[in-house]
């Protein structure tokens, strides 16, 4: 703690304690996944884009979705190196449920402009997260998350232009953003996760703030997110889903109703709208790519 609070960063060979590194396990590797995961609900817009450059856009941005999560789980792997566990590992975690992925990707994305959301609110909400993580304690996550950040950032343009296209189309394609905010908006709530702990029975987040791997708490994120972009949702003539949403003067944060917070946990167990068939299809390709694991792993014969 006292080269953690004197700004040093922990390296992966450095002793650390259980509870430091379990939280970086965990952290890490629902973050890896969920960068993965969460390049399946775009995915299945590939092929449906209303545009060669549309379609061009959104394959560079799954493709670098994967990448995130590649560099993100050798991160966790070298962590996990201690408990004999590998990348392997965090996959059957992921099969059997142990490991959950975030709750957004766990939701249907059936409109051009859900694919354009995704990239400006969902991406925007990811951006909000990860750089209040830039400076974590523990320095390979914190060199990762720079150059993730990076490119989300243009992740978020991708999806902003998407939407702006949209906004300044027919009545139809107005229509269909406000649908999509209206589909999405609870689980942008959940995004952060719970808020107060004594309410929502977490204190996990004390955890991460208590060894900097993060500064903010979950409901502080919300309000810097709420604060970026609800006067950009507005500025598009789009209402917000929640009738009694507005900003407090006194108090300084906004006030809106919470969402269904059961609900969260049933989604993260892998019981929302499209949980089996992401997971079945995550499966599948890694059983059927296992023998360029399997190749990868061979000796070399002369």
């Amino acid at each position: 703690m006292d080269r953690i609070n004197a700004g040093e960063k922990i390296e992966a060979d450095d002793w650390m304690p259980e509870e430091y590194r379990k939280t970086l396990i965990k952290l890490i590797s629902m973050h890896g996944i969920s960068e993965i995961m969460g390049a399946l609900p775009e995915k299945e817009w590939v092929p449906k884009a209303p545009s060669l450059k549309r379609k061009l856009g959104i394959m560079a941005k799954v493709q670098d979705e994967m990448g995130h999560g590649q560099l993100l789980l050798r991160v966790a792997e070298d962590l996990m190196k201690p408990y004999g566990k590998n990348r392997e590992s965090i996959m059957e975690d992921l099969f059997s449920g142990e490991l959950k992925f975030h709750n957004v990707f766990h939701m249907e994305a059936p409109t051009w402009a859900d694919a354009g959301l995704i990239g400006w609110l969902v991406d925007g909400a990811a951006i909000i997260t990860q750089t209040n993580m830039l400076d974590a304690s523990y320095g390979p996550y914190a060199r990762a998350l720079k150059r993730i950040c990076a490119e989300e950032v243009f992740h978020a343009q991708h999806g902003e232009s998407i939407i702006i296209a949209l906004a300044e189309g027919t009545d139809a394609q107005k229509a269909m953003i406000q649908d999509s905010i209206n589909r999405w908006w609870d689980s942008l709530l959940m995004f952060f996760g719970p808020g107060d702990a004594s309410t929502t029975g977490t204190s996990k987040q004390d955890i991460t703030i208590k060894y900097k791997i993060r500064t903010k708490t979950n409901e502080q994120l919300r309000q810097d997110f709420f604060t970026k972009y609800i006067p950009r949702v507005l500025s598009l003539g789009l209402k917000l889903p929640d009738p009694t949403m507005r900003f407090d003067d006194i108090s300084g944060q906004w006030i809106y109703q919470q969402p269904d917070w059961g609900r969260f946990k049933e989604i993260i167990k892998n019981k929302g709208p499209k949980s089996e068939e992401r997971l079945r299809l995550r499966k599948i390709s890694y059983e059927t790519n296992a023998w360029v694991r399997e190749a990868l792993g061979s000796p070399v014969h002369s």
